[in-house]
């Protein structure tokens, strides 16, 4: 949580900004903590950026869409993305988390119109009731999946799919081999952080939830807009990734409709 926080706001600093994120700057601020030992650095603040950016697109595209919309945010840690999509107050918007994290976010964030934080593991399927049904849904669940025991996770998501009349599914996922590799990850293995589910096939959720349909499949490459400055080494490594297919699915961003 620590280390995508930083991410964004060494991103969102950068002279030639991928993501603008004004409140994770001021808590990096904040918080007394010396994020400097997380191993963070501007390789995996890009990566990062590029990702939630990704996530704010899918969210914005879809409010547009929707102005009625009911957003849950799986797994929201500290991430202010409620605050860069800036929602009308016709959405209500529910960030979703254990209740150590829901506790700091309010004593750092601010309440907004249609805004509701739930204190809860988002396996444990009671934080469900809270949730408004008849509305189209946006379920958002970035930087989640590879924490998620596997015999849960594609049982998660077709749940909280089905307590909708229509909407999609936003979420990213790692590779097994991503996960046999997570002891080369520098955030990972600092944070003592444990990655448990690694998937291969972007249709095993369509399988868990039949009424998920795949519309998007992103590779990291996918992600890039061809105005952004990148540092040399990522571009580099983007590079590398279109031409080996094992490290194109290292890691894949997905968006279903459902």
């Amino acid at each position: 949580m620590l280390g995508t926080l930083y991410g964004r706001a060494l991103a969102s600093q950068a002279p030639h900004s991928l993501l603008h994120d004004e409140h994770a700057e001021r808590l990096v601020r904040l918080i007394d903590y010396d994020f400097g030992k997380l191993g963070v650095n501007e390789m995996v603040a890009t990566s990062v950026a590029l990702r939630a950016r990704q996530f704010d697109r899918w969210t914005t595209a879809f409010l547009t869409q929707h102005p009625d919309a009911v957003v849950v945010h799986l797994g929201c840690g500290l991430d202010s993305r409620v605050y860069r999509v800036d929602p009308l107050p016709t959405v209500s918007w529910f960030d979703i988390d254990y209740p150590e994290i829901i506790d700091l976010r309010r004593q750092v964030y601010p309440g907004r119109p249609g805004y509701t934080m739930i204190a809860s593991n988002v396996l444990d399927p009671a934080w469900l009731t809270r949730i408004p049904v008849e509305r189209p849904g946006l379920i958002v669940a970035e930087g989640l999946s590879m924490y998620l025991p596997p015999q849960h996770g594609p049982e998660l998501f077709a749940t909280v799919a089905s307590h909708f009349p229509t909407g999609e599914l936003t979420l990213d996922v790692q590779s097994p081999i991503a996960i046999k590799l997570q002891a080369l990850n520098p955030v990972v293995r600092r944070t003592g952080s444990k990655l448990t589910w690694g998937v291969d096939d972007p249709h095993v959720f369509e399988r868990a939830g039949p009424r998920l349909h795949l519309l998007e499949n992103r590779r990291a490459f996918d992600l890039i807009d061809p105005d952004d400055t990148l540092p040399r080494l990522y571009r580099f490594t983007l590079w590398l990734m279109r031409r080996v297919p094992v490290l194109a699915n290292l890691g894949l961003q997905l968006r279903y409709s459902f």
